[in-house]
Protein backbone atom coordinates (compact mmCIF):
# COMPACT_ATOMS: atom_id res chain seq x y z
CA UNK A 1 0.00 0.00 0.00
CA UNK A 2 1.41 3.47 -1.30
CA UNK A 3 1.23 6.33 1.61
CA UNK A 4 1.58 10.15 0.40
CA UNK A 5 4.71 11.56 1.29
CA UNK A 6 4.23 14.50 3.90
CA UNK A 7 6.44 17.59 3.19
CA UNK A 8 9.03 16.96 5.64
CA UNK A 9 9.77 13.73 4.17
CA UNK A 10 10.45 15.38 0.76
CA UNK A 11 12.41 18.10 2.94
CA UNK A 12 14.62 15.73 4.47
CA UNK A 13 15.26 13.54 1.28
CA UNK A 14 16.03 16.43 -0.83
CA UNK A 15 19.48 16.95 0.57
CA UNK A 16 20.48 13.28 0.11
CA UNK A 17 19.22 12.24 -2.92
CA UNK A 18 20.20 15.88 -5.28
CA UNK A 19 19.36 13.79 -8.62
CA UNK A 20 15.85 12.72 -8.07
CA UNK A 21 14.19 16.64 -7.77
CA UNK A 22 15.98 19.79 -9.31
CA UNK A 23 16.20 22.48 -6.22
CA UNK A 24 13.09 24.07 -5.78
CA UNK A 25 12.68 28.23 -5.97
CA UNK A 26 11.08 30.14 -3.03
CA UNK A 27 8.44 32.56 -3.52
CA UNK A 28 6.53 35.26 -1.04
CA UNK A 29 2.94 35.72 -0.17
CA UNK A 30 1.56 37.99 1.78
CA UNK A 31 -0.63 37.39 4.87
CA UNK A 32 -2.50 40.03 5.98
CA UNK A 33 -4.51 38.34 8.30
CA UNK A 34 -1.45 37.52 10.90
CA UNK A 35 -0.13 40.70 11.17
CA UNK A 36 -3.15 43.09 11.31
CA UNK A 37 -1.84 44.27 14.76
CA UNK A 38 0.96 45.57 12.99
CA UNK A 39 -1.10 48.48 11.01
CA UNK A 40 0.20 48.66 7.53
CA UNK A 41 2.65 46.76 7.76
CA UNK A 42 3.09 43.17 5.96
CA UNK A 43 4.97 39.91 6.48
CA UNK A 44 6.59 38.01 3.52
CA UNK A 45 6.90 34.40 4.40
CA UNK A 46 8.98 32.01 2.34
CA UNK A 47 6.75 29.34 0.71
CA UNK A 48 8.35 26.46 -1.62
CA UNK A 49 6.84 25.67 -4.83
CA UNK A 50 5.94 21.71 -5.62
CA UNK A 51 6.89 19.99 -8.84
CA UNK A 52 4.04 17.35 -8.28
CA UNK A 53 0.00 17.63 -6.57
CA UNK A 54 1.48 14.84 -4.20
CA UNK A 55 3.90 17.53 -2.71
CA UNK A 56 1.53 20.38 -2.62
CA UNK A 57 0.01 21.34 0.86
CA UNK A 58 -3.53 21.34 -0.36
CA UNK A 59 -2.98 17.44 -1.22
CA UNK A 60 -5.59 16.03 1.57
CA UNK A 61 -3.79 13.42 3.57
CA UNK A 62 -5.12 11.17 6.14
CA UNK A 63 -1.98 11.19 8.48
CA UNK A 64 -2.25 12.44 12.03
CA UNK A 65 0.74 14.64 12.03
CA UNK A 66 0.85 15.74 7.94
CA UNK A 67 1.63 19.03 7.34
CA UNK A 68 -0.57 19.09 4.25
CA UNK A 69 -3.84 18.81 6.48
CA UNK A 70 -2.45 21.48 8.37
CA UNK A 71 -2.04 23.72 6.09
CA UNK A 72 -5.69 22.81 4.78
CA UNK A 73 -6.76 23.95 7.60
CA UNK A 74 -5.59 27.34 7.68
CA UNK A 75 -6.14 27.63 4.27
CA UNK A 76 -9.51 27.05 4.99
CA UNK A 77 -9.40 29.76 7.74
CA UNK A 78 -8.08 32.57 5.97
CA UNK A 79 -10.62 32.01 3.38
CA UNK A 80 -13.62 31.99 5.73
CA UNK A 81 -12.42 35.38 7.01
CA UNK A 82 -11.28 36.63 3.90
CA UNK A 83 -14.78 38.18 3.64
CA UNK A 84 -14.98 37.05 0.32
CA UNK A 85 -18.08 34.07 0.64
CA UNK A 86 -19.88 36.19 3.19
CA UNK A 87 -19.63 39.04 1.30
CA UNK A 88 -17.95 41.74 3.86
CA UNK A 89 -15.52 44.23 2.93
CA UNK A 90 -11.92 45.07 4.45
CA UNK A 91 -10.40 48.13 5.17
CA UNK A 92 -6.67 48.98 4.46
CA UNK A 93 -5.57 47.16 7.72
CA UNK A 94 -7.20 43.43 6.62
CA UNK A 95 -10.29 44.10 9.06
CA UNK A 96 -13.67 43.88 8.35
CA UNK A 97 -15.61 46.54 7.84
CA UNK A 98 -19.16 46.97 10.39
CA UNK A 99 -22.45 48.93 10.49
CA UNK A 100 -21.99 51.75 12.71
CA UNK A 101 -25.28 51.61 15.04
CA UNK A 102 -26.30 55.28 15.47
CA UNK A 103 -27.77 56.31 18.79
CA UNK A 104 -31.10 57.76 19.21
CA UNK A 105 -31.17 61.80 21.24
CA UNK A 106 -29.31 64.58 21.19
CA UNK A 107 -26.30 65.38 23.51
CA UNK A 108 -27.06 69.43 22.97
CA UNK A 109 -29.33 70.23 26.07
CA UNK A 110 -26.13 68.91 28.30
CA UNK A 111 -23.52 71.19 26.57
CA UNK A 112 -26.05 74.13 27.01
CA UNK A 113 -26.50 73.51 30.99
CA UNK A 114 -23.09 73.01 31.34
CA UNK A 115 -22.59 76.57 29.72
CA UNK A 116 -24.82 78.37 31.50
CA UNK A 117 -23.49 77.09 34.66
CA UNK A 118 -20.30 78.32 33.71
CA UNK A 119 -21.76 81.68 32.55
CA UNK A 120 -23.33 82.12 36.17
CA UNK A 121 -20.43 81.21 37.98
CA UNK A 122 -18.38 83.65 36.23
CA UNK A 123 -20.97 85.86 36.74
CA UNK A 124 -21.20 85.59 40.35
CA UNK A 125 -17.12 85.39 40.73
CA UNK A 126 -17.48 88.99 39.09
CA UNK A 127 -19.95 89.98 41.43
CA UNK A 128 -18.39 88.82 44.25
CA UNK A 129 -14.92 90.81 43.29
CA UNK A 130 -16.74 94.01 42.84
CA UNK A 131 -18.58 93.74 45.99
CA UNK A 132 -15.30 92.83 47.97
CA UNK A 133 -13.71 95.76 46.69
CA UNK A 134 -16.34 98.02 47.24
CA UNK A 135 -16.21 96.81 50.56
CA UNK A 136 -12.57 97.18 50.78
CA UNK A 137 -12.63 100.92 49.37
CA UNK A 138 -15.17 101.76 51.41
CA UNK A 139 -13.65 100.82 54.54
CA UNK A 140 -10.06 102.61 53.41
CA UNK A 141 -11.91 105.71 52.13
CA UNK A 142 -13.96 105.81 55.67
CA UNK A 143 -10.24 105.66 57.45
CA UNK A 144 -9.20 108.45 55.36
CA UNK A 145 -12.23 110.96 56.44
CA UNK A 146 -10.32 112.36 59.45
CA UNK A 147 -7.39 113.51 58.48
CA UNK A 148 -8.47 116.80 57.10
CA UNK A 149 -5.41 119.40 56.22
CA UNK A 150 -5.01 121.80 59.15
CA UNK A 151 -4.77 125.43 57.80
CA UNK A 152 -3.54 128.87 59.95
CA UNK A 153 -3.05 131.99 58.70
CA UNK A 154 0.04 133.42 59.94
CA UNK A 155 0.75 136.96 58.88
CA UNK A 156 -0.12 139.24 55.96
CA UNK A 157 3.43 141.72 55.35
CA UNK A 158 2.20 145.26 53.50
CA UNK A 159 4.86 146.43 51.14
CA UNK A 160 2.87 148.94 49.82
CA UNK A 161 -0.34 150.63 50.60
CA UNK A 162 -1.96 154.36 50.00
CA UNK A 163 -5.44 155.93 49.54
CA UNK A 164 -5.55 158.81 47.05
CA UNK A 165 -8.01 160.81 45.20
CA UNK A 166 -8.11 159.94 41.48
CA UNK A 167 -10.49 159.18 38.97
CA UNK A 168 -11.98 155.79 37.54
CA UNK A 169 -11.63 154.97 33.31
CA UNK A 170 -15.18 157.26 32.93
CA UNK A 171 -13.68 159.92 34.31
CA UNK A 172 -15.43 159.98 38.05
CA UNK A 173 -13.44 161.61 40.39
CA UNK A 174 -13.31 158.73 44.17
CA UNK A 175 -11.03 158.06 46.33
CA UNK A 176 -8.30 154.76 44.77
CA UNK A 177 -6.41 152.49 46.99
CA UNK A 178 -3.33 150.53 46.27
CA UNK A 179 -2.20 147.47 48.12
CA UNK A 180 0.75 145.06 47.66
CA UNK A 181 1.61 142.40 50.14
CA UNK A 182 2.57 138.72 50.54
CA UNK A 183 0.33 136.41 52.97
CA UNK A 184 2.14 133.50 54.90
CA UNK A 185 -0.14 130.29 55.04
CA UNK A 186 0.42 127.43 56.90
CA UNK A 187 -0.04 123.93 55.97
CA UNK A 188 -0.46 120.30 58.06
CA UNK A 189 -0.79 117.23 56.34
CA UNK A 190 -1.74 114.87 59.64
CA UNK A 191 -2.61 112.00 56.71
CA UNK A 192 -0.40 108.86 57.42
CA UNK A 193 -0.39 106.72 54.47
CA UNK A 194 -1.64 109.22 51.47
CA UNK A 195 -0.86 112.70 50.29
CA UNK A 196 -2.91 115.59 49.48
CA UNK A 197 -3.04 117.80 46.38
CA UNK A 198 -3.78 121.72 48.36
CA UNK A 199 -5.19 124.45 46.19
CA UNK A 200 -7.37 127.86 46.85
CA UNK A 201 -9.96 130.14 45.60
CA UNK A 202 -8.98 133.74 44.40
CA UNK A 203 -7.87 135.40 48.11
CA UNK A 204 -9.27 138.59 48.39
CA UNK A 205 -8.66 141.37 50.65
CA UNK A 206 -12.57 143.44 51.01
CA UNK A 207 -12.98 146.30 52.29
CA UNK A 208 -17.05 147.56 52.56
CA UNK A 209 -17.72 144.58 50.07
CA UNK A 210 -15.24 145.73 47.19
CA UNK A 211 -12.18 143.53 46.78
CA UNK A 212 -9.16 146.34 47.01
CA UNK A 213 -6.43 143.41 46.16
CA UNK A 214 -6.63 139.33 45.33
CA UNK A 215 -4.22 136.85 45.17
CA UNK A 216 -4.26 132.86 43.98
CA UNK A 217 -2.50 129.63 45.93
CA UNK A 218 -1.01 127.78 43.27
CA UNK A 219 -1.60 124.44 43.12
CA UNK A 220 0.89 121.80 44.86
CA UNK A 221 0.88 118.28 46.13
CA UNK A 222 1.88 117.66 50.05
CA UNK A 223 3.48 114.62 51.18
CA UNK A 224 1.99 112.73 54.47
CA UNK A 225 2.85 113.44 57.67
CA UNK A 226 4.35 116.71 56.54
CA UNK A 227 3.84 120.71 57.14
CA UNK A 228 4.65 123.58 54.51
CA UNK A 229 4.33 127.29 54.59
CA UNK A 230 3.18 129.17 51.74
CA UNK A 231 3.22 132.66 50.30
CA UNK A 232 0.80 134.27 48.34
CA UNK A 233 1.19 137.68 46.48
CA UNK A 234 -1.78 139.89 47.33
CA UNK A 235 -2.26 142.95 45.26
CA UNK A 236 -4.32 145.78 43.59
CA UNK A 237 -3.56 149.03 41.93
CA UNK A 238 -5.79 152.08 42.15
CA UNK A 239 -9.19 150.35 42.53
CA UNK A 240 -11.80 153.12 43.02
CA UNK A 241 -13.60 153.25 46.29
CA UNK A 242 -16.65 155.56 45.28
CA UNK A 243 -18.62 155.82 48.01
CA UNK A 244 -16.76 153.61 50.28
CA UNK A 245 -13.87 155.82 50.66
CA UNK A 246 -16.16 158.72 51.87
CA UNK A 247 -15.20 157.45 55.50
CA UNK A 248 -11.69 157.42 55.15
CA UNK A 249 -9.72 160.10 56.68
CA UNK A 250 -6.43 160.80 57.46
CA UNK A 251 -4.74 160.85 60.68
CA UNK A 252 -2.81 163.44 62.02
CA UNK A 253 0.39 161.98 60.69
CA UNK A 254 -0.91 162.10 57.18
CA UNK A 255 -1.33 158.04 57.33
CA UNK A 256 -4.58 155.93 57.26
CA UNK A 257 -6.10 153.02 59.29
CA UNK A 258 -8.10 150.91 56.84
CA UNK A 259 -10.39 147.63 58.13
CA UNK A 260 -10.32 145.23 55.89
CA UNK A 261 -10.82 141.45 55.76
CA UNK A 262 -9.48 138.65 54.44
CA UNK A 263 -12.03 136.21 52.69
CA UNK A 264 -10.86 132.72 50.66
CA UNK A 265 -11.33 129.12 50.79
CA UNK A 266 -8.56 126.09 50.93
CA UNK A 267 -9.33 123.31 48.99
CA UNK A 268 -7.53 119.89 49.58
CA UNK A 269 -8.29 116.24 47.88
CA UNK A 270 -6.24 113.13 48.70
CA UNK A 271 -5.99 109.92 46.41
CA UNK A 272 -5.82 107.44 49.09
CA UNK A 273 -6.59 104.56 46.37
CA UNK A 274 -5.45 106.31 42.81
CA UNK A 275 -8.42 108.04 41.30
CA UNK A 276 -10.49 105.79 42.54
CA UNK A 277 -10.66 106.55 46.21
CA UNK A 278 -10.41 110.24 47.33
CA UNK A 279 -11.05 112.16 50.34
CA UNK A 280 -12.19 116.07 49.63
CA UNK A 281 -11.73 119.00 52.12
CA UNK A 282 -12.57 122.67 52.13
CA UNK A 283 -12.05 125.22 54.71
CA UNK A 284 -13.43 128.53 54.46
CA UNK A 285 -11.54 131.40 55.97
CA UNK A 286 -12.15 134.66 56.84
CA UNK A 287 -9.77 137.10 58.91
CA UNK A 288 -10.06 140.49 60.10
CA UNK A 289 -7.70 142.96 59.81
CA UNK A 290 -6.39 146.68 60.37
CA UNK A 291 -3.95 147.93 57.92
CA UNK A 292 -1.77 150.87 58.83
CA UNK A 293 -0.60 153.07 56.09
CA UNK A 294 2.54 154.55 58.71
CA UNK A 295 3.56 150.94 59.83
CA UNK A 296 6.00 148.30 58.04
CA UNK A 297 5.96 145.52 60.40
CA UNK A 298 3.72 142.37 59.34
CA UNK A 299 0.19 142.04 60.72
CA UNK A 300 0.12 138.61 62.78
CA UNK A 301 -2.74 136.80 63.14
CA UNK A 302 -3.79 135.07 66.47
CA UNK A 303 -5.85 132.02 66.63
CA UNK A 304 -9.44 133.88 67.30
CA UNK A 305 -8.45 136.57 64.26
CA UNK A 306 -9.70 133.83 62.44
CA UNK A 307 -12.59 131.92 61.88
CA UNK A 308 -11.99 128.72 60.44
CA UNK A 309 -15.43 126.80 58.98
Amino acid sequence: MLHAKSESDITSLAPSSPSRSPKRPVYYVQSPSRDSHDGDKTSMQPTPSFNSPMESPLHPSFGRHSRNSSASRFSGIFRSSSGRKNGRKRNDKGWPECNVILEEGKYDEFDDDKGLTRRCQTLLALLGFVVLFSIFCLIIWGAGRPYKAEITVRSLAVNNFYVAEGSDFTGVVTKMMTVNGSLRISVYNPATFYGIHVSSTPINLVYSDIVVASGQLKKYFQPRKSRRTVLVNIEATKVPLYGAGSSLDASTNGGFKVPLKLDFEINSHGDVVGKLVRTKNKKEISCDLVIDSTSNKPIKFKKNSCVYN
